[in-house]
Order: structure tokens, then C-alpha cells, then sequence
């Protein structure tokens, strides 16, 4: 599937865009059998069934890993590939495009630093990773202003601003409130992406409110875990009650 049929997606005419987040191949495989168009991959989510940390990840096994999902499904699928692992914008372009992924986020916090990046800087790598990509990639890029705790729309909307005229074809300022995404989205002009949380509002809430793509960050690996947690529980009393 190409970055052309996720793009549309984005614009409707079913919208919100919900994209579930899968770990795996198989739970990838389970989420496309489901119907849903198009899955995105969360970084998170990823490195816990790989064992690590989130942010932890060895770029090659996480590569890795979105070549598996993408293998496992035929529908599009967006890669979160965090702040780029330091990768030139040639380098990340051509690992996204060997592991079959036609989209990817990119978030503006610096992990050395543990603070946002200067937007403009992330303007111009962005805008690297346009230009070396053309439209083989649709680019998420990650506003990191809330969740830093810089509670300042007009900061957030400045980021968006620069990112949308670096070449992005969607924003994401994760953690914004949501009574601001339709504001957000109306003042960067671009689709914007909401995250679902556990006491938050729901996929269907959040489009109303004006979200245009919905992903779960980890949420849904968390809730498969707690899954097989209960599940071993089980087996664990069973035996018990059998000794």
C-alpha cells in the first residue's frame, strides 16, 4: 500500500482516522483482519514486547520489527520511529522505505537534552526528511509542548506552523486538552492526531472534538498484557486448586 491512500485517509470521508497501534505481526495481522485501513506503530508499545524501555530501542531492532508488522498486514502502515535515533534524514528515509512503512511520526523532544528541540532546527530536518522522502511518506510530526508541560497553545500552534511549512502532512500535539483540537487544528491547518488515554475521551469523542486520526500509544499493549496477566493467574490458581 502506498503514503498516497494513508494521506487520503486523512481527509475523509471516514473520519476520525483511527489506527489501531500494533506491537507485533500478530497483533498486527488481528487489527487488519478486523477492517481497520490502516495501522500505526507505537514506539512504546514496541519495545515492551522486545523487551525494552520505551525510548531504549536499538534502531536496528526496532526497524526490525516494523518490517515484520508491515510484512504481516496488506493495509498502510505508519512507523513511530521517536526522534529519528539520530539518523540523517537519507538514512531514516531509506530504513522506513526498506521496512515497508509509508509513514512514520516524528516527535520535536531532544532525548539528550530531555527537553523540546528548537522548533525551527526541527523545522529544517524535517523539511530534510520532505525533501528526501517527496510524498512516499506521510510525516507525523510529534508537538511535545504538553507533555513537557508547557501548557501554551500559542507555542503549540507556532511548532505546528513551522512543521506544516516544512512539508508534514498531519500534526500531533500529544497530551493537548482536548477541547482545543478543533482550535489546533483550524489555526495550524493540517489534520491534527489525538491519543486515547484510559480515562480520556473516547475515539468517536475525540474526532468530535476534532481530531482527524486517533492512534493508543501503548494503551492496547497494555491491555493485551493485562490480558495474559489474568490468564496466568488463572492457570496459576488452577494448579493450585489441583495440587
Amino acid at each position: 500500500m502506498t503514503a498516497a491512500v494513508l494521506r487520503a485517509l486523512h481527509h475523509g470521508p471516514d473520519l476520525p482516522l483511527v489506527l489501531p497501534g500494533p506491537w507485533d505481526a500478530a497483533s498486527a495481522k488481528v487489527f487488519a483482519d478486523a477492517g481497520f485501513p490502516a495501522l500505526a506503530t507505537p514506539s512504546a508499545g514496541v519495545a515492551a514486547s522486545l523487551g525494552y524501555e520505551d525510548g531504549e530501542t536499538p534502531p536496528d531492532e526496532m526497524f526490525a520489527a516494523i518490517a515484520r508488522i508491515t510484512r504481516a498486514v496488506d493495509i498502510p502502515v505508519s512507523a513511530d520511529v521517536e526522534a529519528g535515533y539520530g539518523l540523517s534524514a537519507k538514512e531514516l528515509v531509506a530504513r522506513l522505505t526498506d521496512a515497508g512503512a509509508v509513514g512514520c511520526n516524528l516527535e520535536d523532544t531532544d532525548h539528550t537534552a530531555g527537553a523540546l528541540r528548537d522548533a525551527e532546527e526541527q523545522a529544517d530536518w524535517l523539511a530534510q526528511v520532505r525533501a528526501e522522502a517527496g510524498d512516499a511518506l506521510v510525516i507525523n510530526a510529534r508537538i511535545d509542548t504538553y507533555l513537557h508541560g508547557v501548557q501554551d497553545l500559542e507555542e503549540t500552534v507556532r511548532r505546528g506552523r513551522l512543521y506544516a511549512g516544512a512539508g508534514a502532512d498531519c500534526v500531533y500535539p500529544i497530551l493537548a486538552p482536548p477541547p482545543l483540537l478543533a482550535d489546533l487544528a483550524t489555526a495550524i491547518g493540517l489534520p491534527v492526531n489525538a491519543v486515547v488515554t484510559p480515562d480520556g475521551p473516547s475515539p468517536r469523542q475525540l474526532g468530535t472534538l476534532g481530531a482527524a486520526r486517533i492512534t493508543f500509544g501503548p494503551g492496547l499493549q497494555h491491555q493485551a498484557m493485562a490480558a495474559v496477566a489474568e490468564m496466568a493467574e488463572r492457570l496459576r490458581e488452577e494448579l493450585g486448586a489441583g495440587g
